[in-house]
């Protein structure tokens, strides 16, 4: 049985994640304990449980202390499963944390794995789908990952509904990753999307964002933009938002985003979006913050030396970084600059190394 404080570095939702997706993986018994302990109120919250029963579906796992306000859990798993999963994350709970924690998990089940999430694709502190899509997806790819990742409705806070298919087979290993420095950027691509709402603000995000962008020097600029009619938008609430990524003359791909919200004009959703970009770009570094964080336990499985720097170091890294090498036994290398950037370095331990 591994321990895992939950309450170490940012000591939120991330360290559970990790936590009990690598124990799933590797099929190592863990205990977590002090979950979210200095949040208030602390404990397990709803959405947070969502993740776990779906990670712990996919071994089957007896899993003790799992309910709300709990401040320790303890997560055994059993035996690999196959197959389709569907779960109602609850109204507007983050699909994309929830992918977070599932994909890794998934990685050596004995037979294709299929999810059917019903829940909040666009909401506040988590990766929007359009980010997991465009962003992390073709990342993960190039390391060997089968994934596959379909839209089939949006769901904004606090109504949620939105629907989302993901599919992921079984790779034969992951191949390690050198991603340093930035190279020319090429292009620009994003998707600015507004649903139960006006098409114009869906269209005035992407223009606000394309002119932060050519300011700054960016030529080519393709800002798909995402509306519906009123007569047959499917969403059950107003939500807008807009996910942008760049990619350099290497294949480099960095995203940042930004959400509506009421009160922020269209133009500042847009510019947001697109000034985080900007200052990625200029600090050089081949992965945005949301990106270094999330890459951590790929690296850490790949079949060899991996080293990718970051464009800003962040509390969720650290953590993921500390619970990756505790639970899989490797020794991530973390180097942080005095600029707020930082460089990873591991030897992999293989997929091939974990028990089937």
């Amino acid at each position: 049985m591994i321990d895992i404080d939950g309450a170490y570095g940012e000591g939120g939702g991330q360290i559970l994640r990790t936590a009990v997706s690598l124990s799933a993986l590797t099929m190592k018994p863990v205990r977590v304990y002090n979950i979210r302990a200095g949040r208030t109120p602390p404990g397990l919250k709803k959405q947070h449980m969502a993740g776990i029963r779906i990670v712990g579906e996919l071994v089957d796992a007896q899993i003790d202390g799992l309910e709300e306000g709990s401040t320790e859990i303890v997560f055994q798993p059993r035996a690999r499963r196959g197959g389709t999963f569907r779960h109602d994350v609850g109204t507007a709970g983050s699909i994309g944390l929830v992918l977070q924690a599932v994909i890794p998990a998934a990685m050596l089940a004995p037979d294709n794995i299929t999810l059917d999430l019903i829940g909040g694709t666009d909401v506040a502190w988590s990766p929007p789908i359009d980010y997991m899509r465009y962003v992390f997806a073709p990342v993960v790819r190039q390391m060997g990952v089968h994934l596959e990742i379909e839209v089939m409705r949006r769901g904004h806070y606090p109504r949620g509904g939105g629907r989302v298919r993901c599919s992921i087979r079984r790779p034969d290993e992951l191949v390690p990753s050198v991603m340093d420095r930035l190279g020319r950027i090429e292009r620009v691509e994003g998707i600015s999307h507004c649903v139960k709402l006006p098409a114009h603000v869906a269209r005035r995000q992407a223009e606000a964002a394309a002119r932060v962008l050519r300011v700054n020097g960016v030529d080519r600029v393709d800002i798909r933009v995402e509306t519906y009619e009123k007569k047959s938008d499917p969403h059950r609430g107003p939500g807008s938002g807009i996910v942008l990524w760049a990619v350099d003359d290497s294949g480099h791909i960095l995203g940042a985003d930004s959400l509506g919200e009421r009160n922020k004009s269209a133009e500042s959703v847009g510019q947001e979006a697109a000034e985080k970009l900007t200052r990625y770009i200029a600090r050089g570094r081949a992965l945005d913050p949301n990106l270094g964080d999330m890459i951590v336990p790929y690296i850490a499985l790949a079949s060899g030396e991996s080293a990718v720097s970051v464009a800003e170091v962040t509390s969720h890294l650290r953590t993921n970084v500390w619970a990756t090498n505790r639970i899989l036994g490797v020794n991530i290398k973390l180097d942080e600059f005095d600029d707020g950037t930082g460089r990873l370095m591991v030897r992999g331990v293989g997929l091939r190394s974990l028990p089937r």
